[in-house]
């Protein structure tokens, strides 16, 4: 039977060519299996010819060939393990090794064939997506496995050796700063150590609440400049204060001067005397314009000043001598001498105002001050030497005409007389016949020197005449402040250096309440501290002597002396003296427990049989402005010892003697028989 012949097929047209592809490369040549040793290997059966393939019929999907005509059957060979396509390979086709057939002799493997062209059994029997992903694994492990041969180690160099032992430290600080917390925490995660350091929330509060949270809270220190005066009575540091040296040198105040307050006996003169002491150290003049006990002329003797005593039948101080303002004047050109000789001219019109003020207990009126002050230029002119109030006097009586002209007497005589007749009752009173004369009618008898310390000394003067004791107080300021004046402009002309000087007013309720008009002459003197180059302290005993005057308005005055000191020092005071004290001063009521504490008598010891000193001797509170105060302990050297004892007339026991006198016989001593 004849088999038809198929009918021609259309020419097969390959695809178009495929870009940025590699080329197929051909796969490896086959490797034989390995023989085993118990079974003989089956002979591979031979390939079939190669057939010729006809081209798909049109229509049909391109690149898949129809199956050819089934041979006759034969034993199939079990499928053999499938080489994986060596790498750098993308896709191809896959050849099938040969298989061993267990119990079958094995023949000699033919050459494998080419599988370049169609028609072959390795073409037409293509792996399938799933073979083709787990031969691309294991070649890709084989590779790696290749890769990762041991290869014999290399001997490290230098740089690498170094790098491994820095390494090596480092983590041996690591492993040591496990062992403890570091400064932001435990080191680690989960350690509880904090990267960010987030601020601390800051709280405001009294100390009575703050000693609560943290009971060793401490106030700041005090600045360590000016003169030493003692420790901190809490915390035992040094306490360094002055006037000057705080205004001048550390800035802590706005006025070189200092309102000091406390009981008799506590130590006011102490702590004066030791800002005399201290600041004639650092080269500034000590002034204490009136002494009344005596508590500063020990000390300005050892400083080695000038000591003016003061008194009945000891010494006078003419309030017209205008002291070294003449010499000066001769030394100064232009407006200088002129301002000079203006100054030294007020400070005599002043006291003579003063003293008629303090005599009368009244100011005098404007038309009297008026015709005082030509009389004085009239003075100037037509008397040789230094005048004193007797001249002053005769000026007046004498009625010239430039002081008539002023006293507005018409040109008649008598009208003249009725306008100056209680003026010169009132001079005639202060011209050596009434109590003040004999002090101030005549030449002064130890003019001030401005180049060395002084104190007047005015304790002969008895405490019964107040009125006594304000003048001399006046006129002793009046002195003091004049010389200090002509100190500056000798200064500021380049005649002599420049020279501070610390005045001292002691015992100001004195001055205070001698008249009217004697608060605002004190107030002048007070306010022209800073520009007269002059540090001041003002000493009271408390704040009741200066509101007991005579008018509101001296009262109010008499405030502002304390609220404009630069620094407030307050010693033992009542408590009563408070409410009036917190007015100008701010003291918390631990202060002022404190202030009432150091009143406190002293405590009686048995084994001696005497009294201890008081609680509150030589301790005083510092308070500038609104701040806290600074208590400190006043503590004496051994040299100042000597010269701090304002009891000396009570150092010796009295004795009880009789007195030998010539007209007085002595009494018999008779011998008594028991």
């Amino acid at each position: 039977m004849s088999t038809p012949s198929p009918a021609p097929r259309p020419p097969l047209v390959p695809p178009p060519p495929i870009t940025g592809r590699p080329s197929l490369t051909p796969p490896p040549p086959l490797v034989p299996a390995p023989e085993r040793a118990d079974a003989p290997v089956a002979p591979r059966p031979p390939a079939p010819a190669a057939r010729r393939m006809t081209p798909p019929p049109p229509g049909s999907l391109g690149g898949q060939w129809p199956a050819p005509a089934a041979p006759a059957p034969t034993p199939a060979a079990p499928p053999a393990p499938v080489e994986p396509q060596p790498a750098g390979s993308l896709g191809g086709q896959w050849s099938t090794p040969p298989t061993a057939v267990p119990d079958q002799p094995t023949a000699p493997a033919a050459p494998a064939q080419s599988t370049d062209g169609p028609g072959t059994p390795e073409a037409d029997a293509q792996p399938s997506k799933r073979e083709m992903r787990q031969q691309a694994k294991a070649a890709k492990k084989q590779a790696k496995q290749k890769d990762q041969a041991p290869a014999e180690p290399a001997e490290p160099s230098e740089k690498q050796a170094k790098k491994a032992e820095d390494k090596a430290e480092r983590a041996a600080k690591s492993r040591a700063a496990r062992a403890r917390p570091g400064t932001r925490g435990w080191f680690g995660a989960a350690n509880g150590g904090s990267v960010v350091v987030q601020p601390a929330e800051e709280f405001r509060g009294t100390t009575v609440q703050v000693c609560g949270m943290w009971p060793f809270a401490a106030g700041t220190g005090a600045p360590t400049v000016g003169v030493p005066l003692g420790r901190h009575t809490m915390t035992g540091s040094a306490i360094c204060c002055d006037p000057i040296s705080w205004f001048q040198r550390a800035a802590l105040i706005s006025n070189p001067s200092a309102f000091i307050l406390a009981k008799p006996g506590l130590g006011k003169s102490t702590l004066v005397r030791r800002w005399c002491t201290g600041l004639s150290g650092y080269g500034v003049m000590p002034l204490v314009l009136g002494d009344l006990k005596p508590d500063y002329v020990d000390l300005i003797v050892a400083l080695g000043g000038q000591v003016i005593t003061l008194g009945h039948g000891r010494g006078s101080i003419n309030v017209l001598d205008p002291g070294e303002a003449t010499s000066a004047a001769a030394r100064l050109t232009g407006e200088a001498r002129k301002r000079v000789l203006a100054d030294a001219h007020a400070r005599r019109l002043t006291m003579v105002e003063a003293l008629l003020t303090i005599s009368r207990k009244t100011e005098p009126t404007d038309h009297e001050v008026t015709i005082i002050d030509r009389a004085l230029r009239v003075l100037d002119e037509k008397h040789e030497g230094i005048p004193v109030l007797a001249d002053l006097l005769r000026i007046l009586r004498e009625a010239p005409e430039d002081v008539r002209s002023v006293a507005l007497d018409r040109g008649d005589m008598n009208r003249y007389r009725d306008r100056i007749d209680a003026l010169e009752a009132s001079l005639l009173g202060l011209s050596g016949i009434g109590r003040f004369g004999e002090l101030f009618s005549a030449q002064t008898t130890n003019p001030m020197m401005r180049d060395r310390p002084v104190v007047y000394d005015v304790s002969a003067l008895g405490d019964s005449d107040k009125d006594l004791q304000a003048a001399v107080l006046m006129a002793c300021w009046s002195s003091g402040f004049a010389t200090v004046n002509i100190a500056n402009e000798l200064a500021e002309a380049g005649l002599e250096p420049r020279r501070h000087y610390f005045v001292v007013l002691d015992e100001l309720w004195r001055a205070l309440r001698s008249g009217k008009g004697m608060v605002d002459r004190v107030d002048a003197l007070t306010r022209l501290n800073r520009t007269y180059g002059v540090g001041q302290a003002m000493i009271s005993h408390t704040m009741n002597d200066l509101q007991a005057l005579a008018t509101s308005e001296d009262v109010m005055k008499a405030k502002g002396f304390v609220e404009r000191a630069g620094m407030v020092v307050c010693g033992g005071l009542p408590s009563a003296e408070m409410p009036s004290l917190t007015d100008v001063v701010p003291l918390s009521r631990v202060e002022q427990n404190e202030l009432v504490s150091w009143t406190d008598p002293p405590a009686w010891d048995p084994k001696s049989g005497r009294e201890s000193a008081p609680p509150g001797r030589g301790k005083f509170l510092i308070k500038v402005g609104g701040r806290p105060g600074i208590p400190v302990s006043v503590q004496l050297t051994q040299a100042e010892l000597a010269v701090n004892n304002t009891n000396q007339k009570w150092a010796e026991t009295s004795r009880i003697g009789l007195v030998e006198r010539d007209d007085v016989p002595a009494p018999v001593q008779q011998e008594v028989t028991v």
